[in-house]
């Protein structure tokens, strides 16, 4: 544990889920695997869809659309619903395919391993301070077990613009009724995490459990800790 600035007294812990309450890697490389291999077998026009021209896709709809970013769940489903047009369907055929390939997608999105100490960790933590998940990923904390840790779970399209935007940041204040100052976002992502948290005025713990190397030009945008393991943040306690 390394700490960067000196912590304010804490009321609350808001927490970003991938990546930081688990490793998303494995997760996201078979959720996209099982999510073309559906494409393929759903309709004769899709059988030579591949994982490349999916992301094609993926990523012409959001350079049209730069504001789909915010809600992957709705980026996603419009990518399949374009693929499905393109190869021949129908506007309804497209909706409905699109409709059923998504309930695969979140099928396997949330077949997440998720390590004890996140579970023990998240257990003690949560017995002394509320605790608010925010996402901006489409993962369920329900599906996978973690969703009892959590006073409220926030996600980037229906609660607000992606992080590091500083919509669910403020909702978590407020649903909390905490200041920002008194409490601490916990996240893997130097940008989404640390820069959106401290500029919104909450404190920041960095999780760098890949050894990465920090290196910020505005000391502003310090973390107040870095950690390489969840656990770590026991010593709070």
């Amino acid at each position: 544990m390394h700490f960067y600035r000196p912590l304010q007294e804490l009321r609350a812990l808001t927490f970003d889920l991938d990546d930081t309450l688990y490793d998303n890697r494995p997760v996201i490389a078979r959720t996209e695997y099982e999510s073309v291999q559906f494409l393929q077998q759903y309709h004769p026009a899709l059988r030579c869809l591949g994982q490349d021209d999916y992301q094609r896709l993926r990523r012409e709809l959001c350079q049209r659309e730069p504001e789909i970013y915010h809600d992957v769940s709705h980026w996603r489903w419009r990518s399949i619903e374009l693929a499905m047009r393109n190869a021949g369907l129908s506007e309804r055929e497209a909706r409905v395919g699109a409709d059923a390939a998504m309930e695969v997608v979140l099928r396997w999105r949330s077949q997440i391993d998720v390590p004890a100490e996140t579970h023990s960790t998240l257990a003690a933590l949560s017995a002394r301070w509320p605790l608010v998940a925010i996402t901006n990923g489409n993962a369920s904390p329900e599906a996978c077990g973690l969703a009892g840790y959590f006073r409220h779970i926030l996600r980037a399209g229906p609660d607000g613009r992606a992080k590091p935007r500083q919509d669910m940041y403020a909702l978590a204040a407020a649903r909390l009724n905490v200041p920002p100052c008194n409490i601490l976002h916990v996240g893997d992502d130097l940008e989404a995490d640390v820069t959106g948290a401290i500029r919104y005025g909450m404190q920041a713990c960095w999780i760098n459990g890949r050894g990465g190397n920090f290196a910020a030009a505005d000391a502003r945008l310090l973390p107040h800790l870095e950690i390489s393991r969840l656990a770590s943040l026991a010593a709070l306690l």
